[in-house]
């Protein structure tokens, strides 16, 4: 649901009732992943996907009998050969769904409306639901924040409850917090005993984190094709160049963000993480030596330099000179990009973006005509939690 936080936190500002589909879980050739999210008001109007068109009417029509009753229900729909007119998925995966209605008055509505507003307002949130149990709790909400810095454990980080043991909202909030370090979706399994419901539960938690950071060095014209493909992608894109003659908003108006400042001191004092992608294409060795040799060391996602094979040589080279281990080396992606035969800036581009994302999913950047690979790769899958008992 959070993938659509900004149209339905608007919703809720109107004052509209509205229903929910989210993908909770998939399984083979699926197109779309756990938390994925259609919505639809009580005038009809619909927003979102999950599935990209092949079950969205069933969806839609769920949607509107939640609405209508207030009920909550988990549907699975999937590939079925017995009937070539019933709905399903024509890719052969398998999607279940959990829709839930958020009108005036039910008990979900607020704790909804603080995560949309979170997750609209670019605020780290995780909203954990109940996807099966209980019927009287399937649906429930609970909403996850990061620990301020002066939160004990277990205090003041989650807003609303299940409604059940006060136990279960405790349990299900530290481990949503995981996932919401980890910036992941996935479900979370408990046993009957560490429910305190009589019952096993699922539990589906959906993460809400900032944009993740793509920093391009280097404003060159190729840059500039960079920065609007990696908007594109939803990255928080950052321009960083020495020369205030090119590093400018002219230059660069789809930057969220224009660095003027050598690129290794930038890269000192600026925040990083485990999904930033740092794209070098100043190939000059007097910004490209200390900056890679810094940049090699940081727990980044990605890490590229434009160049020709003969810069690449010569670099690795200069960055063995100045301490850079072979094992640190072996990070570096160099020449940038993939093999598309790119001349072009936006085709150079494209060839970044495409290694990037190959990278974060796992994929292995071959055609696939021929090939018996999956179509869909996600190298950075959702973890699934199991508990099975509380202290």
């Amino acid at each position: 649901m959070l993938d659509i936080a900004e149209e339905l936190d608007r919703w809720v500002e109107q004052g509209r009732d509205f229903a929910v589909a989210t993908v909770v879980a998939v399984g083979g050739s699926a197109p779309r992943q756990p938390g994925a999210a259609l919505a639809v008001d009580a005038d009809g109007t619909a927003i979102g996907s999950v599935s990209g068109g092949c079950v969205e009417g069933a969806v839609y029509e769920l949607c509107q009998q939640a609405l209508r009753d207030g009920e909550s229900v988990l549907e699975r729909f999937g590939y079925s050969d017995d009937d070539a007119f019933a709905v399903g998925l024509t890719c052969g995966g398998v999607i279940d769904i959990l829709v839930t209605p958020v009108r005036s008055g039910d008990p979900v509505r607020t704790v909804v409306t603080a995560a949309l507003e979170a997750a609209a307002g670019g605020r780290a949130a995780a909203l954990a639901r109940i996807v099966s149990g209980p019927a009287d709790l399937v649906g429930r909400a609970l909403l996850v924040r990061p620990e301020g810095p002066h939160d004990g454990p277990g205090h003041g980080f989650y807003d609303g409850g299940f409604g059940a043991h006060p136990e279960l909202d405790r349990t299900v909030a530290a481990e949503a917090r995981a996932f919401l370090d980890a910036g992941r979706t996935g479900t979370l399994e408990i046993g009957e005993q560490g429910s305190r419901c009589g019952a096993p539960l699922t539990v589906l938690v959906e993460s809400s984190v900032p944009p993740p950071r793509m920093i391009v060095f280097g404003a060159i014209d190729f840059a500039s094709a960079l920065v609007r493909v990696g908007r594109f992608l939803g990255y928080h894109v950052t321009v960083c160049d020495a020369r205030p003659v090119f590093a400018t908003r002219a230059r660069f108006p789809e930057a969220d963000e224009i660095a003027v400042e050598w690129p290794h001191r930038y890269l000192e004092r600026t925040e990083v993480d485990a999904r930033t992608v740092l794209c070098v294409l100043t190939h000059d060795a007097k910004f490209d030596v200390p900056l890679l040799r810094l940049a090699l060391r940081l727990p980044v996602a990605y890490v590229g330099a434009m160049g020709s094979r003969r810069t690449h040589l010569d670099r690795n080279e200069r960055l063995r000179e100045v301490g850079v281990t072979e094992l640190e080396l072996a990070r570096l992606r160099s020449p940038i990009g993939l093999d598309l035969g790119a001349r072009t800036p936006e085709e150079t581009a494209l060839s970044i973006a495409a290694e990037i994302v190959a990278v974060r999913r796992g994929g292995s950047g071959v055609s696939l005509t021929g090939a018996h690979t999956p179509i869909h790769h996600d190298g950075t899958s959702a973890p699934t939690g199991r508990i099975g008992s509380v202290a």
